[in-house]
């Protein structure tokens, strides 16, 4: 029985499976397919009487060292890595749905994934019910006999509203609803939805995870039982496979993560006090502040309040926007979770597809800002935030 590493250690050597060639750094299996030493062997491991890689569609040496790292770091027995977040976040979902079920989702969510629930899944004859999803009460009393998952992020994207998890998921497992959370706002690290009772977990590894603006990738964790019997065949046969290399970027991020998300979180809560003191801040979002309506609730469920903060200058898109012009030291970018701090106006990118009515009734203004906070030093992102706001 393999012994049980704390979590900085799993982050290093978590998954690690070296060649024959004993290296030091996890190699690069930059290949796509596998050779057999007989047909027998071939034949063996295609009907699963015998392990062995088949084809790097199906699995790959470097991508289950990342698989495997991750879900030590999620909580979870298993995980599957993808494309992108996106990939996840679609395969979890159609690998257990079919015409005729019935999905209910919060309305918090970022653009893509709204548009997956609104525009893709009607399409297969897929039923989605849009609640508030931090009422509790709009989980229970939207279920129907056909209802197969609830949906939602934890904090949401990009006002960080918080669901209770464990409350969504007790509902849920009592009428036997598959619970996915999407965690990427929040990282493993900050975060572990399994523990409140979590079916599946969805990730983008472009985020925190590589945290370094460098590679697409996704991940599902969950069971070993979901993976293997639902999960596996659905993605295996459709193909949202990730690459090798960047597989191993990720890998190689996860030695990081912790480092990079703590300090970076660190450097947010004091982004986020300081705009709540400003004069031209009309409202500010981050679940560590005391004043953030679910203060508690983002406490109980998270071990810091994150890399995000979201505000709402006072004005409209022309103040916004000349603030993000002014900005000297951070970067306008749609991307998140990466060591250098981000700037977004989600009304006009991140979440543009959603109609201005949606948009309107998730806070989501002309006038809101998206802070992705980064690494830099402390007093260089103050003071650069200072003088573009003294600007707009």
């Amino acid at each position: 029985m393999k012994k049980k590493f704390k979590l900085d250690t799993n982050l290093v050597r978590g998954g690690l499976t070296r060649s024959n060639f004993k290296e030091t750094s996890e190699a690069i299996f930059l290949n796509s397919g596998f050779v057999y030493d007989s047909a027998e062997q071939a034949e063996a491991i295609f009907k699963g009487d015998q392990t062995g890689f088949q084809y790097t569609r199906y699995a790959n040496p470097t991508v289950e060292m990342f698989e495997q790292r991750l879900a030590l770091l999620d909580g979870s027995e298993a995980c599957f890595a993808t494309a992108s977040g996106m990939a996840a976040v679609f395969g979890s979902m159609m690998c257990q749905l079919k015409t005729g079920d019935h999905v209910v989702s919060a309305s918090a969510l970022f653009g893509s994934c709204r548009y997956i629930l609104n525009d893709i899944l009607p399409k297969f004859g897929i039923e989605v019910s849009f609640i508030d999803g931090k009422n509790i009460n709009e989980w229970k009393k939207n279920i129907r006999k056909n209802t197969k998952i609830f949906f939602f992020e934890s904090p949401s994207n990009p006002c960080l509203e918080i669901i209770d998890i464990k409350k969504v998921c007790t509902i849920a497992k009592k009428n036997k609803i598959t619970t996915i959370v999407d965690n990427i706002f929040a990282s493993p690290i900050l975060q572990q939805p399994i523990k409140w009772g979590a079916d599946v977990i969805v990730y983008s590894g472009t985020k925190h995870i590589d945290g370094q603006g460098r590679a697409m990738g996704g991940a599902i964790c969950s069971t070993k039982k979901f993976k293997e019997d639902i999960l596996k065949p659905f993605l295996r046969h459709t193909g949202p496979c990730i690459s090798p290399f960047n597989a191993w970027v990720l890998l190689k991020s996860l030695e990081t993560i912790k480092i990079r998300v703590l300090a970076q979180s660190e450097n947010a809560i004091q982004i986020a006090q300081q705009l709540e003191k400003h004069k031209k801040v009309e409202k500010v979002y981050y679940p560590f502040l005391k004043s953030f309506p679910q203060y508690a609730l983002a406490k109980k469920q998270q071990s810091q309040g994150g890399t995000m903060v979201a505000f709402k200058i006072k004005g409209s898109k022309k103040e916004a926007f000349k603030f993000i012009n002014a900005l000297k030291l951070l970067d306008v970018s749609n991307n998140l979770g990466d060591t250098k701090s981000l700037v977004t106006h989600p009304t006009t990118t991140t979440h543009k597809v959603l109609g201005e009515k949606e948009r309107q009734s998730l806070g989501i203004t002309p006038n809101l800002i998206r802070l992705s906070v980064g690494l830099e030093d402390i007093s260089d992102l103050k003071s650069d935030i200072l003088e573009a706001l003294d600007k707009s």
